[in-house]
């Protein structure tokens, strides 16, 4: 008892050593100082009302620990519900299910709901590139925010100095991505664990320079403006055309509407993620999906199989740059306007989150994750000084509470009756 006091007492202080520097003190400027004030009270009895708790969890860990191993559902979610939502069939009607409402939905909203929701496909899309890399190779990048960069700059650059299109650029975007995915392949063949995630983290960083010092080229930190918008059969969402192109709504006689330009975006956006969704269906299904989840598994094992890691690492790291190739045209269209400080590692941080969260190889754990880590932000928009740490404190949340993500990915097994002893 003595030992769990002394610990209560020590995490309680910890809670107000943390917390009270973050939200119980505030910045303010009185003439020209910068002045350091209390917060209000509210704010100090949260704190306390968090140490207090804190306090009582250290104390009574033992009853409570026996309490919660005790109780009849050990799990978070119940096992049949579990297996159930995890069920390649179960999540298969889901995932059409959420199409059809995708396709509906934008038609009875906002126009900053639509845009919102074009934010959330195009983490959708990075998330099963990710997936691919992450989830099933099981080779562990965290500069994946990489190659989202090169394809944004490929189609800002291409359509800002030679005048292509969005549909031209598209698949040369998520071209250059793989090149570049393939040429990062070689370095790190051999290389695993941490020293992957060094060198792929090394890697990410220096895309993110090479474009701010190539200020000849990219314009350095001032970035890429006025990247054109994509268009439909050549006419033009824009209220006025172009020389030698027409707009939508003249085409079609009808009264201008700024809606439209964001909806066609946001469709093509979800067109993206359903072909990548499609795509990466297929894979698992032929030999080369098979080869990512042996590599994953054991590398020994998978090459004792007669499996080329190599080729299975380089098609990983290639198809996985594809995605956040087509992703990065995606997002220059919608922002209209680039910088190298888009795609810093936080970035990359996120795009992880998603995939950890969601669940190792789900697709249905992938878009649940996007849609909630993406909205988390707008719905904490008044919360915008502590935005980091209530994300990170859910995370930790979920880690301690379900470490296998929201929706695991559900692998073949077979399961063997123990032998009756008489």
């Amino acid at each position: 008892m003595t030992r769990n006091l002394k610990s209560a007492l020590f995490s309680a202080v910890v809670v107000w050593a943390v917390a009270f520097p973050i939200l119980g003190l505030k910045l303010s400027i009185v003439g020209i100082d910068l002045v350091v004030e209390r917060s209000s009270n509210t704010t100090l009895l949260i704190i306390a009302a968090c140490s207090l708790l804190m306090f009582l969890r250290v104390l009574f860990n033992t009853p409570i620990s026996n309490a919660w191993q005790a109780r009849p559902g050990k799990a978070l979610i119940p096992p049949g519900a579990s297996n159930f939502l995890t069920l390649p069939s179960t999540q298969r009607w889901i995932i059409l299910a959420l199409v059809l409402v995708a396709l509906v939905w934008p038609l009875f909203s906002s126009r900053g709901a639509v845009d919102i929701a074009t934010m959330v496909l195009i983490y959708v899309m990075l998330g099963l590139g990710l997936n691919i890399v992450v989830g099933l190779a099981g080779l562990l990048d965290l500069g994946y925010v990489g190659f989202y960069a090169v394809g944004a700059y490929s189609y800002a650059l291409l359509s800002h100095y030679f005048g292509l299109g969005f549909w031209i650029c598209l698949p040369i975007s998520g071209l250059m991505a793989a090149l570049f995915g393939f040429i990062l392949g070689f370095p790190v063949l051999r290389l695993r664990g941490d020293y992957l995630a060094i060198v792929t983290l090394g890697f990410g960083e220096i895309i993110r320079l090479l474009l701010r010092n190539m200020t000849d080229l990219t314009g350095g930190p001032n970035g890429i403006s006025n990247i054109e918008k994509p268009t439909l059969f050549g006419l033009s969402f824009e209220r006025t055309a172009a020389e030698g192109m027409r707009t939508f709504h003249e085409y079609f006689g009808t009264a201008y509407n700024s809606l439209y330009k964001v909806i066609f975006l946001y469709l093509i956006a979800l067109l993206l993620a359903l072909l990548a969704l499609f795509v990466i269906n297929r894979l698992l299904r032929m030999p080369i999906g098979r080869a990512w989840e042996a590599l994953r598994e054991d590398e020994i094992v998978c090459r004792a199989l007669g499996l080329n890691p190599t080729v299975v690492k380089l098609s990983a790291f290639t198809l996985g740059a594809a995605f956040a190739g087509f992703a990065g045209s995606i997002f220059a269209a919608r922002q209209g306007f680039i910088t190298p400080e888009s795609f810093t590692f936080m970035e990359s941080a996120i795009i992880l989150a998603i995939v950890v969260l969601g669940g190792m190889g789900s697709q249905l754990g992938i878009i649940l994750a996007a849609t909630a880590l993406t909205l988390l932000p707008e719905v904490l928009r008044d919360f915008s000084n502590y935005r980091e740490l209530i994300f990170g404190a859910v995370m930790v949340v979920m880690m301690i509470w379900r470490p296998q993500g929201f929706l695991p990915m559900q692998r073949p097994h077979l399961e063997l009756d123990a032998e009756k002893k008489p």
